[in-house]
């Protein structure tokens, strides 16, 4: 039987290696999305549009609800502008899907530029764990995704946004599912986890 003292480290213990493992499980799920959006480029760039336009349309109408909330009419003329926007510029995105792609193009170049430079930072500050190096891995690869969509934008954003959303997938599954395992390795030897 545990003692009382060791109970406070069994704890954290049990519940580090139960998140790890939730943690490798959706690294896996990550990578088979990654490889089901590359094998079916196309219908994921229009998936990802068509869930766009339906969440601007959806928050849009949510918004407008809140006109009702608001206190004074300079609040409530203020939501309701920001709800019109959002609900036209939904409707517009699933009524020119060409648009929405090319213009979703744009946002996943800056996406992506933006995370990779967040993990290279990540991986500067924590460059002495064993671990980080593959966060530098990530950051470069999705730092090169960013500037090749940019390169080819728009001839090509009827199918990249797939592609390329589905290899950054991949890669960020495989980065994290590194990081869980070697989480795990260093419950298991008893070594602080950075």
């Amino acid at each position: 039987m545990t003692s009382p003292s060791h109970l406070p480290s069994a704890i954290p213990e049990k519940l580090s290696k139960r998140a790890s493992g939730f943690s490798i499980v959706l690294s896996v799920l990550l990578i088979v999305c990654g490889v089901l959006a590359m094998l079916l480029p196309f219908e994921m760039s229009l998936g990802v549009v068509l869930l766009v336009s339906w969440l601007l349309i959806i928050s849009g109408i949510v918004q407008f609800v809140h006109v009702f909330r608001c206190q004074g009419i300079g609040d409530g003329i203020w939501k309701a502008l920001i709800a019109i926007i959002y609900f036209v510029t939904g409707l517009y995105l699933r009524f020119n899907l060409g648009v929405g792609l090319a213009a979703l193009t744009l946002v996943l170049i800056a996406f992506f530029v933006a995370q990779g430079l967040v993990d290279i930072f990540v991986y500067f500050r924590t460059r002495q764990s064993g671990i980080a190096r593959w966060l530098l891995f990530d950051g470069l690869i999705t730092l090169l995704l960013g500037v090749m969509i940019w390169r080819h934008w728009p001839s090509n954003a009827i199918w990249v946004i797939g592609l390329l959303v589905g290899i950054n997938m991949i890669t960020t599954g495989i980065t994290r599912l590194m990081l869980s395992l070697g989480i795990r390795r260093a419950i298991k030897s008893g070594a602080p986890v950075v």
